[in-house]
């Protein structure tokens, strides 16, 4: 045997060496560090609860005027269920009272539905994708697709189109006083239209944000929608409101 045929022998076997070297590592690394999953961040399991401050931001006055009522409210989720598509699906009481004195009252049902890569909650008869697959930076989704915003009657037309995009995942935050190792942002608007210090032009503001802690679930939520009308001094347009819930207390 030639020395051209040895030394071709050779390099195929190292070729082939190589390749399994690198077979055996993505291998490693893909058990190390696993896909994060839609239960990772929104875990459901029947007796779960999270408890959270509220505060809602309100317009008085004709829209003259806000002011911001504080409560809190107790998310507990019930028990699983199918929603109206025969999906499986789990049902969510809200309970609510104005502070730790008192006691707490049924407030309102929610409905959470996972599949295989979104999560769905369903909250006064609108269904928002509040989760999808894959939970990595920069992944972004139209989590309002659902939502009737094209309709010439429609009240939710500043709804529209909102790109949900997930950002620092996987880092620590502080969400009202208490220290989260393992937090996903879910980013879903932060727009302004117009001028809103200017009482003579129309503007108009929408933002929302939420966060969820790794093994827990949603601790942060921050929704904000205003509509200025100018005229007669200005006011701010019926529909207008603002919400904030920060986690307190879980199970």
């Amino acid at each position: 045997m030639n020395s051209n045929t040895m030394t071709g022998k050779r390099l195929a076997f190292y070729f082939l060496f190589a390749l399994l070297l690198v077979n055996i590592h993505a291998c490693r690394k893909t058990e190390s560090y696993p896909t994060p999953s839609l239960e990772d961040y929104y875990p459901l399991q029947s007796g779960k609860y999270i408890t959270y401050q509220l505060d809602s931001l309100k317009y008085l006055a004709f829209g003259t005027r806000d002011t911001t009522v504080s409560y809190q409210v107790k998310y507990y989720t019930d028990a699983a269920m199918t929603d109206n598509l025969g999906r499986p699906a789990w049902r969510i009481f809200r309970y609510i009272r104005k502070d730790d004195t008192q006691p707490w009252a049924t407030d309102a049902t929610f409905m959470a539905v996972p599949t295989s890569d979104h999560l769905e909650f369903i909250e006064n008869n609108l269904r928002f994708i509040a989760l999808h697959l894959p939970i990595e930076n920069n992944y972004a989704w139209k989590g309002n697709s659902y939502i009737d915003t094209y309709s010439a009657n429609s009240e939710l037309k500043y709804l529209d189109n909102w790109d949900y995009t997930y950002a620092n995942t996987g880092q620590a935050d502080q969400v009202g006083g208490q220290n989260f190792s393992d937090v996903l942002f879910v980013n879903q608007r932060d727009e302004v239209i117009g001028d809103p210090t200017d009482p003579s032009g129309y503007s108009e503001i929408n933002f929302g944000q939420e966060k969820y802690a790794k093994g827990l679930g949603l601790i942060y939520k921050k929704f904000f929608h205003q509509e200025f009308q100018p005229g007669n001094g200005g006011y701010v347009a019926d529909g207008s409101y603002g919400i904030t819930l920060t986690v307190i207390d879980h199970n």
